[in-house]
């Protein structure tokens, strides 16, 4: 949240040198950060981001406090001129109060932690002074009445709401703070009638119609008028949660509520009906007119932490004076009390008891106070981590494998670790099987993977329609259910394009691994992996004699093809650089060849054979596939001669007589 404070305003607290831009850029430094500076005729307006732990800083009070301890640090001199937190106590209105008027009041302490209330006479409505006008105007907020006005004023200089009620239209002199019912109705001072939902905290008076809705808007029931002559005037601090939650039902959010939401200090509450009564009784005319009625169940205990002076330097990293220590956390409403040379008892103002828990609090609040901006950049010094081998090798693969398929047109997506048990079905496998999240937080991500295809298979159909190629890959781990439960990385592609498009980059990346060779063979028959494919168009691919590749065809979608590789069985097949091989200096001649497919001998099976049968092969392309057939190109060549075309022709003959008998 943000509010606007005027300098002037602030000196009525803070005596101080500073000048408005000083103030401006050394609490930006060290505390609340004032993003700008308007001059204002002779005053200067400050707009003050508040933090949401900070709402005790949401007031002139309060930046003055921040202020007295900041400006000092450095070197301009800054205090306050009096606390009105200590200083304004009930003893010094106590004589004033009177019996004339009753006010029965009933809280429910869960929902409210202190109820304070006063009633007022001869309340005469009017404009308020001209300063309260110029300060509420500069700070954003509408100017209204004296009792309004007074109000909010009451609000920016202390940041503790009040309420004025008028006394006459609260029946039979009663309220009562309590929760609201599923189904109830308040109309507001706005004019907008509000439907509640239950829990919210509301007041309603001794006929059981609504005055309030605590902590965010007044009920227009109950609303000052320009007849009114007695008027209830009214401090409360709410639960926050409470507020927090109304406000997000309901939709109306006010300034009021802004403060609420966040915890506000039962012990502000004292000082604000003092300071409240002198406005009333100046700016009015009003009297009071009852017994102060403060309903005050849990007075805080002030929250005491042990701390050692060395544990300043420990965190900090740098060493700064005890008595620099002592001064800023006493100029921020700390009382500090000595235990020996080491270690000082701190007491922790109420206003801080939501945010100061631990000694590191303290050490924070020296540190941003003395300044973050003093304390030296050291990089701390350079550490060699010796990872183990494995994961060096798979660290250097993983990066090579990724820039390679990126140049082969494929993305590379990243997908959740968890697939829903709908997906798993979906492919015909056991949730059983799979690793079951024990507090997963969506239905849509709770069994661990078994392969990286489910989730590839849906990127191809959330993106279908966007593009007309799609080339997806993801190099990432599942998660075995063994005994101890295990992780394995895996590589997987799909594509929306063809079976030949992506055995081709299988393909293409074995050779850019420098991999030996591949033993290809028709089928799937690893039971888990058969249920992603369509068996007569599918393939296994074994590294070293273990499966490692399986590849093919959806089985849930024709035009969608998939791919899964062990990463680590790719790995260790793996070489930095391909197998020497001298260059064959003699002439080698292509002869093409066109063969018709047999659905019941995979292409792999046919290409062993062929090089089997001849020694001057010295490779075997693909070259198309139209229907059932393919061409193929055989590259023939002797290693201490240059061949002639009969020689390269006898062999091509041996090789179409054995392809003629598979």
């Amino acid at each position: 949240m943000n509010i606007k404070l005027t300098y002037n305003w602030l000196l009525e607290y803070l005596e101080t040198d500073a000048n408005p831009y000083e103030i401006q850029k050394y609490l930006s430094l060290s505390g609340p950060s004032i993003e700008r500076v308007e001059k204002l005729g002779d005053d200067y307006v400050y707009d003050i981001e508040i933090i949401s732990n900070r709402i005790d800083t949401a007031s002139v009070i309060g930046i003055a406090q921040e202020a007295q301890a900041i400006l000092p640090m450095y070197e301009i001199p800054a205090r306050l001129r009096f606390n009105p937190l200590i200083e304004w106590k009930f003893k010094t209105i106590k004589s004033q109060f009177n019996d004339r008027l009753n006010l029965e009041v009933e809280v429910d302490k869960n929902l409210c932690s202190r109820f304070t209330a006063l009633i007022f006479e001869n309340v005469k409505l009017g404009s308020s002074p001209s300063f309260i006008q110029k300060r509420l105007k500069a700070s954003g907020v509408k100017v209204i009445n004296n009792i309004v006005d007074i109000s909010n004023y009451l609000m920016l200089t202390l940041g503790q709401p009040v309420h004025m009620f008028d006394y006459e239209k609260i029946n039979n002199g009663k309220m009562i703070l309590r929760s609201s019912r599923k189904g109830e109705k308040i109309k507001l001072l706005d004019g907008q009638e509000v439907n509640l939902p239950s829990g919210s905290i509301v007041i309603e008076d001794g006929a059981g119609e609504l005055t309030d809705l605590c902590g965010i808007m007044g009920g227009a029931k109950s609303a000052i008028s320009k007849d009114t002559k007695r008027v209830i005037f009214f401090v409360q601090t709410y639960n926050k949660e409470k507020i927090r939650k109304t406000v997000m039902e309901t939709g109306v959010r006010t300034l009021a509520a802004t403060y609420f939401e966040k915890g506000l200090d039962e012990e502000r509450v004292e000082p604000t009906v003092v300071y409240g009564v002198s406005l009333i009784e100046k700016y009015t005319g009003g009297r009071i007119a009852s017994e102060l009625i403060d309903i005050y169940s849990y007075p805080y205990e002030k929250k005491v932490i042990d701390i050692e002076y060395g544990l300043f330097k420990k965190i900090i990293g740098v060493s700064i004076e005890k008595k620099i220590i002592d001064k800023i956390l006493e100029n921020l409403g700390f009382e500090v009390k000595y235990l020996d040379d080491r270690k000082i008892k701190v007491a922790v103002p109420s206003y801080r008891k939501y945010d100061i828990s631990i000694a590191e609090d303290l050490v924070e609040e020296v540190a941003r106070v003395w300044g973050y901006h003093k304390i030296p950049v050291l990089l701390s010094p350079p550490a060699t981590v010796i990872q183990p081998v494995e994961f060096e090798k798979i660290f250097k693969a993983t990066s090579k494998v990724k820039k390679f398929l990126k140049h082969l047109g494929f993305h590379e997506v990243v997908n959740y670790s968890m697939i829903s048990g709908q997906m798993i079905k979906q492919w015909g496998a056991k949730e059983e099987e799979h690793l079951k999240l024990a507090n997963t937080i969506s239905k849509e991500i709770e069994y661990m993977r078994l392969s990286l295809l489910p989730s590839l298979f849906k990127n191809i159909l959330d993106n279908t329609g966007k593009k007309e190629e799609l080339r997806f890959f993801e190099l990432a781990k599942v998660y075995l259910k063994d005994r101890p439960c295990k992780e394995s990385y895996r590589l997987g592609f799909c594509s929306n394009t063809d079976y030949f498009d992506l055995k081709g980059a299988v393909d293409s990346l074995i050779d850019e691994l420098n991999i030996d060779s591949v033993d290809w063979r028709k089928g799937i028959n690893n039971k888990f992996y058969s249920l992603f494919f369509n068996q007569n168009f599918s393939a296994t691919g074994f590294l070293a004699g273990k499966e490692a590749i399986y590849l093919g065809q959806s089985r849930l979608d024709n035009k969608v093809f998939l791919a899964e590789i062990d990463f680590e069985a790719l790995v260790d097949n793996s070489r930095l650089l391909k197998k020497y091989q001298p260059i064959n200096p003699y002439a080698v001649i292509r002869l093409d060849l066109t063969i018709k497919l047999d659905e019941k001998i995979p292409f792999a099976e046919l290409k062993k054979k062929c090089l089997q049968a001849s020694k001057l092969i010295q490779k075997i392309e693909l070259l198309d596939q139209f229907e059932d057939k393919i061409t193929v190109r055989f590259y023939f060549n002797h290693p201490q001669k240059n061949l002639t075309e009969e020689e390269a022709k006898k062999e091509f003959e041996r090789i179409r007589v054995i392809i003629d008998k598979v």
